[in-house]
């Protein structure tokens, strides 16, 4: 089994969370211009039906996606949490037993066992063929 990696490496989780915040964004600043178009046209009372009755729908669009926004980070924080209460358990390890007389581990020789096969130096090497003088 591979391990997963944590939540915080996710490109998924990065991804919801930027969109989360982006929309958040947008939104206000939709929300807050329309508004303020709005407010100043009905105070100068230079207001047309578009910039009021059209208006509103794009400040309830606004809306939407602050709403969305935030429940794109409820469920970032929702997931952070759940990846924190259901991380797998660590685990110790034991440490390792030495050898008796053994003070520095590193650099102590590790016990070879007794090889069962022959070691390639070791290994039968066929006879040479007879050397032959041919004098002419």
């Amino acid at each position: 089994m591979t391990p997963r990696p944590r939540l915080t490496r996710s490109i998924a989780y990065w991804v919801l969370t930027l969109g989360s915040i982006l929309s958040i964004g947008f939104g206000v600043w939709l929300v807050i211009d329309k508004i303020t178009v709005m407010t100043t046209t009905l105070g100068n009372q230079t207001a047309t039906g578009i910039e009021v009755y059209a208006g509103q729908s794009w400040v309830l669009l606004g809306a939407a996606f602050i709403v969305a926004g935030l429940v794109g980070l409820v469920a970032v924080l929702a997931l952070a949490a759940a990846a924190r209460v259901f991380a797998a358990p660590i685990v110790p390890v034991a440490a390792p037993v030495w050898p008796e007389g053994v003070t520095d581990p590193i650099s102590a020789e590790p016990a070879l066992a007794e090889p069962t096969e022959p070691v390639a130096d070791e290994l039968p090497v066929a006879p040479a063929a007879p050397e032959t003088t041919d004098s002419k």
